[in-house]
């Protein structure tokens, strides 16, 4: 061991991952049965709790193994999974997922995105019946969904946006919208066309300042 080195230990209680720093813990040797052939062991002297936002709990497999195998049954696509959000075992084992409509392949290489670049698939148009099911299937109260960008599409894909609202509104009519579209490239018209269908919450991220617009978003 090192005399400054940093030394991260995991700490497994029950289905708690604690990671403790102990660089600044004092080390004390462990001298008990000690002999010519058995070097000192050396163990933190105390152990200190960390911040509650840095305590992780491990999800159960089979939470998240249900959500993944109603997405992969229902052909559905999650920002959760394409974005590689860290948080998704946390969230897939609450039962929850933000849907991902128009496919997996965006139209834009924002720096910040881990989505794919391409032209994307023709539209699927069973795919907004077939995210109202999936929602119903989880027990959704509230419903997220957001999409890629489909610069090729003359409406950008708002008239799709609209049909997804509308299904999660036959299907679960207490269940609250909130969807998260593109920028439909300034396009008013696109924009009313989700208004149109009464999404509970309309969400667009600006995602930098404009002066950082051309590097982080080239297009």
């Amino acid at each position: 061991m090192t005399g400054n080195s940093p030394l991260l230990t995991v700490i497994l209680g029950g289905d708690i991952l604690r990671f403790v720093n102990t660089t600044s813990l004092p080390i004390v040797p462990n001298t008990d049965n000690l002999s010519a052939d058995t070097p000192p062991t050396f163990t933190p002297s105390v152990h200190r709790r960390i911040p509650e936002w840095l305590t992780i709990k491990v999800p159960r497999a089979k939470d998240v193994g249900r959500v993944e195998d109603l997405m992969r049954g229902e052909r559905l696509v999650t920002v959760c999974e394409e974005a590689r959000c860290p948080n998704l075992g946390e969230c897939w084992s609450k039962g929850t997922a933000t849907f991902m409509v128009m496919g997996d392949t965006c139209t834009r290489s924002c720096r910040f995105c881990a989505v794919k670049t391409g032209r994307g698939l023709p539209l699927d148009p069973d795919e907004p019946r077939r995210v109202a099911l999936a929602a119903k299937e989880l027990g959704l109260k509230h419903v997220v969904v957001t999409s890629v960008n489909r610069d090729e599409l003359f409406d950008g894909g708002s008239a799709h946006f609209a049909q997804v609202i509308e299904n999660l509104r036959s299907e679960i009519p207490m269940t609250t919208v909130e969807v998260l579209t593109p920028d439909f490239r300034g396009r008013k018209a696109s924009i009313e066309t989700v208004c149109r269908a009464r999404p509970d919450v309309f969400n667009h991220n600006v995602e930098t300042v404009p002066r950082l617009y051309r590097t982080v978003r080239p297009q």
